[in-house]
């Protein structure tokens, strides 16, 4: 008889484990406490607006092919990846702009316009991206991290590429003019980092990019989570939706199954854990049982970001929005210092305007828009959230209004909105924050939650608290590592395995 895999959340994470298990022979359930899948990539509904709750971002479409290929099929017949044109479109305080995407042309034309001194550290800030890229992501975000010695191995390759300089570092290194240098270094804060303290390895997101292009799926990132679930259910993986998880049973050092919040228990050879790695072990495990990671070093880690996300619709269209737009304020260290070290969210903020139906305008009723708005602001390890909560919402509709969407009051038609309290409740995030633990260096590889859980040899760890880290192509990459070490683990028990774990 085959082992049962139990997957807990089904985030991109844990929607890409279970289909690797199930590939590799498993008998596979996934417990999901929300009413659809998708965890953080779920889907609002309102009044014909469609939208998407979390990421809007497909970066490595490979990543999903991969999936599908494990089973011979083809996700062009479950769901259509559309191109973005341009990628973002970035708002400078000054009032000038860069569209940002295309050809590395057209960047080029694009950072001319804005200082043509830059053209050149432009390419070399590219080179210099790809070569990272080559290591950080194309080497090491599918293998494990869960032996020292293997991380000490890396040491020398992670020296010559200069990773420990920060992104702002790397960035400020090549470009000078201050408006190009907030626009390429951004890129942690897509994964909840800080650019000016994130080791500047992440600065290969910016040569993922460019390797693949930004794509979004016709229909929303949900029509992808449709058409994953429908994949899981054709290869016979079980799914129970509105299952919330209240204990993982521990025996002799073994994760024996879970206890649900109804009273039922389930049991399983193997629990592969999509929720947040900081709020299962505090929450899920009891400490009796826990070595490794104990209260006090949990409570003592850095955590991302929070997030205040605004999603309305619009009874009319803005037709010169592009599909992914970032705004940012006068300031931007100083912004982020606030953010990450829990100062006072203030009136400056930063800003990324995703505008779906600019690329599949199905997504609202005809001749309407639909929209999300995301700032980035404190944890709730600050405690005065409920205070500013309505002042965020006002200044972030004044900043709209006045940089890219004129009357947007007057136009609105939905609007409601999700914020740290809700990630803390739905998602079952430490201090309700956005992205797990921040991606600083003592807390990156060897050093984050591990996909193997150290103290269970038969718990797994998939998603953005664990490594490569968050975002899209690396929580995918998350599960490819689980998927190595269910091999390490089982090699007896999967003789039909079909998928590859290079």
């Amino acid at each position: 008889m085959s082992e049962h895999v139990l997957v807990i959340g089904s985030g991109f994470g844990g929607l890409a484990s279970a289909l690797r298990a199930r590939s590799m022979g498993f008998e596979v359930s996934v417990i999901e406490r929300l009413a659809q899948l998708g965890g953080r990539a779920q889907t609002f509904t309102q009044d014909g607006f469609v939208f998407d709750a979390g990421p809007t971002v497909i970066t490595a479409p490979f990543l999903f092919d991969e999936l599908f290929e494990l089973f011979d099929r083809r996700i062009e017949d479950y769901v259509e990846i559309l191109p973005v044109t341009p990628w973002y479109r970035y708002e400078f305080n000054d009032g000038t702009h860069l569209n940002y995407g295309g050809s590395v042309e057209d960047t080029l034309r694009e950072i001319e316009r804005i200082n043509p001194d830059d053209v050149e550290g432009y390419k070399k800030l590219l080179a210099h991206s790809e070569k990272i890229f080559d290591v950080g992501f194309s080497q090491l975000a599918h293998v494990p991290f869960n032996k020292f010695w293997f991380m000490l191995k890396q040491v020398p390759d992670l020296i010559r590429l200069g990773c420990y300089r920060t992104v702002w570092q790397f960035t400020k290194r090549y470009l000078k003019d201050d408006r190009l240098r907030r626009a390429f270094s951004i890129q942690p804060l897509l994964v909840g980092g800080n650019p000016f303290s994130t080791t500047s390895i992440y600065s290969l997101i910016h040569y993922l990019e460019r390797r693949w292009g930004v794509h979004f799926p016709r229909g929303g990132t949900g029509a992808l989570v449709q058409a994953l679930g429908k994949l899981m259910r054709e290869q016979g993986i079980d799914i129970q939706l509105s299952k919330s998880v209240s204990q993982i049973n521990i025996e002799d050092g073994r994760a024996t199954g879970v206890l649900l919040d109804d009273g039922t228990t389930l049991t399983a050879d193997r629990i592969i854990c999509n929720g947040d790695p900081a709020f299962t072990y505090k929450n899920l495990i009891d400490k009796a049982h826990r070595r490794t990671w104990t209260d006090k070093r949990i409570d003592g880690l850095k955590y991302s970001m929070g997030l205040y996300v605004l999603y309305f619709g619009t009874d009319c269209k803005y037709e010169d929005v592009e599909h992914h737009t970032i705004i940012f304020g006068d300031s931007y260290q100083e912004l982020l210092q606030r953010i990450f070290d829990g100062g006072e969210v203030g009136d400056d903020l930063s800003l990324y305007l995703h505008r779906p139906t600019a690329t599949d305008p199905a997504l609202a009723p005809a001749g309407k828009d639909a929209f999300y708005v995301l700032a980035p602001v404190p944890n709730l390890q600050r405690d005065d959230w409920g205070e500013v909560k309505n002042q965020v919402k006002e200044r972030v509709l004044d900043i709209l209004e006045a940089k890219v969407l004129p009357n947007l009051r007057d136009h609105l038609e939905v609007c409601f909105d999700f914020d740290p309290d809700d990630f803390a409740a739905q998602y079952q995030s430490q201090w309700g924050a956005g992205f797990s633990i921040a991606p600083i260096f003592t807390q990156s590889a060897f050093f984050r939650f591990h996909n193997r859980a150290e103290d269970f040899k038969n718990l797994y760890f998939v998603g953005a608290g664990t490594h490569p880290g968050a975002g899209v192509p690396g929580v995918l990459s998350s599960a490819k590592v689980v998927e190595q070490l269910l091999l390490e683990d089982s090699p007896s028990t999967v003789p039909d395995m079909q998928c590859q774990t290079s």
